[in-house]
């Protein structure tokens, strides 16, 4: 095995203390990271998954308290989101396709949250829901969730911003429960698929990154949900995930 699966527990608490700050789960560099680390292509995602699972769960929670958690209003998003996750979840896929699809949304994610300031809308701006907009890319986003083991928070949020949807908090929020639900719908998939040929038991070695996730995504939240100030921590992620996405990329550049 790789020398990086030995500190892969403390670089997946950094990972969720990260994007629990900012709102997200952080799959996408999950999946990276266990890719780098030598993990077997086919239950990366539904580590991944898991994982997104606890680390959102808190932020959820937190948004709802807090009133933030508008959920009716991304019905149109979650509609065909949702069951597209679990879709993608059971579609086989080759360790190349998968590696390249993965470092092509590491890049976007990573670029997505170097510039998300750019999308923020002007405080006096009316809000707005577009359900036109949002069922397509709920529709792209999940099934990409699903295949990859990402939660497609990262994708939502900047069109959240462009029409105007709500505030940012309210935003944040939404990002949360959309990556809450397409995880879960995601892992079901996922679990489906791997138990039908066998492999599902080899996820159990890495079931110490739970508890790690867990911690880390509770401080992250805490910090992100009570201060939201996050904006050097993104920047600082997104720094990170464009560092793994070369990386990744050029291993799939190798292979060919």
């Amino acid at each position: 095995m790789h020398a990086l699966v030995y500190i892969l527990p403390l670089l997946f608490f950094v990972t969720a203390a990260l994007y629990a700050s900012v709102g997200f789960g952080g799959g996408s560099t999950y999946n990276a990271v266990l890719i780098l680390s030598g993990a077997d292509f086919r239950i990366v995602p539904i580590i991944a998954l898991a994982c997104n699972i606890l680390v959102v769960t808190g932020n959820t929670i937190r948004y709802a308290m807090t009133g933030n958690l508008d959920w009716r209003a991304l019905l149109p998003a979650l509609a065909l989101s949702v069951p597209l996750a679990w879709l993608g979840g059971r579609v086989p896929v080759s360790e190349f396709v998968f590696s390249a699809l993965l470092g092509v949304t590491l890049l976007l994610t990573g670029l997505s949250m170097l510039f998300q300031r750019r999308w923020k809308r002007p405080a006096n701006a009316p809000v707005t829901s577009r359900a036109l907009v949002l069922m397509p890319v709920g529709a792209a986003t999940g099934f990409l969730a699903g295949l990859v083991g990402i939660g497609g928070g990262i994708f939502l949020a900047p069109v959240l911003y462009w029409i105007r949807w709500s505030h940012e908090k309210a935003i944040a929020a939404a990002c949360s429960l959309f990556i809450l639900l397409n995880s879960m719908s995601g892992l079901a998939g996922q679990a489906a698929k791997l138990s039908s040929v066998g492999t599902l038991q080899m996820a159990k070695p890495y079931l110490p990154l739970l508890p790690a996730v867990l911690i880390g995504g509770w401080l992250g939240n805490r910090f992100g949900v009570l201060k939201m100030q996050p904006d050097h921590l993104r920047q600082g992620t997104a720094i990170l995930i464009l560092i793994v996405a070369v990386r990744l990329l050029y291993k799939v550049w190798r292979t060919t």
